[in-house]
């Protein structure tokens, strides 16, 4: 029961860690057009992202159990996946860098789980048809491919955007435009935040469900006693509880702020103008709420990027500072593997050391 415990404390550690790491998704670029006051734009963003983790678990059920076979997923693999991914949040937090939290949380649970099988590679979900809903499910399709892909959409779609916002508004003065896009740019905002919502903090939803899960099907809660019966869950299915716990738990770690990784993506990459801004989070947003409504835990971080690059992009290619995007994307070719192989070792050592249940 203690284990359950520190696998549950350690989910939720994670899920304000992406708080207060993936704040800058929502809210770099409202800061940086100066639409909104930092302070601002992080209450505003909490409030968001609070309303949307309350909204759906298609991504989470993704995460718990469409993405390794749950039948060697363990509590000690689940702790090892979490701890992976908040070393390596904390890690490009410090150093500024937009990585994503999703893909360290998928790569920590591919190498606890590899790892709990002894090496056994089956145990990944690559492609496989589910048969209650006849879609391809597994790494594949719902990780891979997305990874590149969503990246692009971002940067093709920004680009598209703003090119078109440019040629109808070209007749326009700058005030004007500055002025009505920054009204609009609310709104932007707000749509990014619901959207970086609905679709990060269900992955720590799947976590959680996964490992409770777990726990009731391994007899751990046998002399669970009648007020903690709650945590017993005979069938993967997100109770209300962990959606309001992770939906709050981000939302505290939003409001902390995440200044390093906003100085980032809204200062250094490329200078932006409230239109730009508007153009940039309704493209990232859209982009999200697609992989959400799929079942897809989509990179925010990749998208929102991306999608500042295309809009950026408009103005003219060197705008964009090309040594910062280079850094951002060795964290995201590193995330995965540099996850997956953390919590593989781990594991590896907590079992050396019998401090497995």
């Amino acid at each position: 029961m203690t284990f359950v415990l520190c696998v549950l404390i350690a989910a939720l550690l994670f899920e304000y860690i992406n708080g207060f790491h993936d704040t800058a998704n929502s809210i770099a670029t409202v800061v940086s057009t100066r639409v909104l006051s930092p302070r601002q734009a992080v209450i505003m963003a909490a409030f968001f992202n609070l309303f949307g983790a309350l909204t759906g678990s298609a991504v989470a059920t993704t995460i718990g159990k469409g993405l390794v076979d749950p039948n060697f997923v363990t509590l000690p693999a689940v702790f090892s996946a979490l701890f992976a991914a908040i070393i390596w949040g904390l890690v490009t937090w410090w150093f500024g860098l937009p990585s994503s939290s999703s893909h360290a949380l998928v790569g920590g649970l591919c190498g606890a789980t590899l790892a709990a099988a002894h090496g056994n590679w089956s145990v990944l979900k690559w492609a496989v048809v589910n048969p209650s809903t006849h879609q391809v499910e597994g790494l594949w399709p719902k990780i891979v491919l997305p990874m590149l892909t969503s990246p692009l959409a971002g940067l093709l779609l920004g680009f598209a955007l703003m090119g078109l916002l440019l040629l109808l508004l070209r007749k326009w003065a700058p005030h004007r435009v500055n002025f009505i896009f920054g009204k609009l740019q609310l709104l932007s905002a707000a749509y990014m935040g619901f959207s970086h919502g609905t679709n990060d903090a269900q992955k720590t939803m799947g976590i959680m469900t996964l490992a409770l899960f777990t726990a009731t099907q391994s007899d751990l809660f046998q002399s669970l006693p009648g007020w903690l019966s709650f945590l017993a869950l005979p069938t993967f299915a997100v109770p209300l509880w962990i959606k309001i716990a992770c939906a709050l738990t981000m939302a505290a770690g939003t409001a902390a702020g995440g200044w390093r990784i906003i100085a980032t993506l809204g200062h250094k990459m490329v200078k932006l103008q409230p239109i730009h801004g508007f153009a940039a989070e309704t493209t990232a947003a859209t982009v999200i709420q697609v992989a959400t409504h799929l079942g897809i835990p989509l990179s925010t971080t990749h998208v929102i990027s991306t999608s500042i690059m295309g809009v950026g992009a408009t103005k003219r290619f060197s705008a964009v500072k090309w040594g910062i995007v280079e850094r951002m994307l060795w964290a995201w070719v590193l995330t995965i593997p540099v996850t997956a192989l953390i919590s593989y070792y781990l594991l590896k050592l907590l079992r050396g050391l019998h401090l497995t249940p």
